[in-house]
């Protein structure tokens, strides 16, 4: 796998420095911590590695160490990864008291095709736009376009076929506002079995909104009660 390239700044950074004195194994979890808390972004594997000078093999310790430090602890932050990126955000049965402390409301609206959409995306992803009408079985332009606008997906690449099709994904808003910490965390369901639901797509539901804070963001609520449908053919 082709390691992702560094920010030139960081690069130049860290190149300023001289060599990087790794911490002990005991204080992997704790840098790593103090790396993102600082960071005011999500941060790269790869630049975890350089700038702790560590290798994959003592990184991933490192993180799954704070990760549960984090979760046992009763702490008020949680760590979330989205692919090759991890960042400090909000425990998300804080995210009231955080939403009042920046006046930002509690809830937004998407319709239930939208909600239906997102769930397709979340446990086949990436996808197509006719890969996901395909799914739903009607016009999927709207609800997609919803997704978009929320943050809750996002274009990550083209499909190798013919026309080169965009391929969507969910975001790690979509992780921020649901209150999960990874994809991982997605409610199980059997693909091979569960049956499409029929959705009124003029009906609304509200969905958490997530609030920024300065360690990191939080959901409303806890996981959502995700639709379940099944998987006909695709024609992409």
């Amino acid at each position: 796998m082709q390691e992702n390239k560094l920010e030139p700044s960081l690069e130049r950074a860290i190149s300023a420095q001289g060599p990087v004195l790794a911490p002990e194994a005991h204080q992997l979890g704790a840098a790593i911590e103090s790396l993102l808390f600082v960071s005011g972004r999500p941060l790269e594997r790869a630049e975890l590695r350089k700038l702790l000078g560590v290798g994959n093999e003592q990184l991933e310790p490192g993180i799954r160490a704070l990760e549960s430090t984090l979760q046992n602890g009763q702490r008020g932050i949680r760590l979330q990864r989205l692919g090759e990126q991890v960042q400090l955000v909000t425990a998300p049965e804080n995210a009231h008291y955080v939403a009042v402390l920046l006046g930002l409301p509690m809830s937004a609206k998407l319709t239930n095709a939208a909600l239906e959409t997102l769930a397709v995306i979340a446990y086949r992803q990436p996808m197509t736009r006719s890969q996901i009408e395909a799914v739903r079985g009607v016009n999927s332009d709207r609800a997609l376009a919803s997704l978009l606008q929320h943050g809750l997906v996002a274009e990550v690449g083209r499909a190798q076929t013919v026309g080169r099709p965009a391929l969507f994904a969910t975001t790690a808003e979509f992780l921020q506002q649901f209150g999960l910490t990874s994809l991982e965390e997605l409610p199980h369901i059997d693909l091979a079995t569960q049956q499409m639901r029929t959705v009124p797509t003029e009906a609304e539901q509200s969905i958490p909104n997530g609030v920024n804070g300065q360690s990191g963001q939080a959901s409303a609520t806890s996981q959502p009660n995700l639709p379940t449908f099944q998987v006909p053919q695709s024609t992409d």
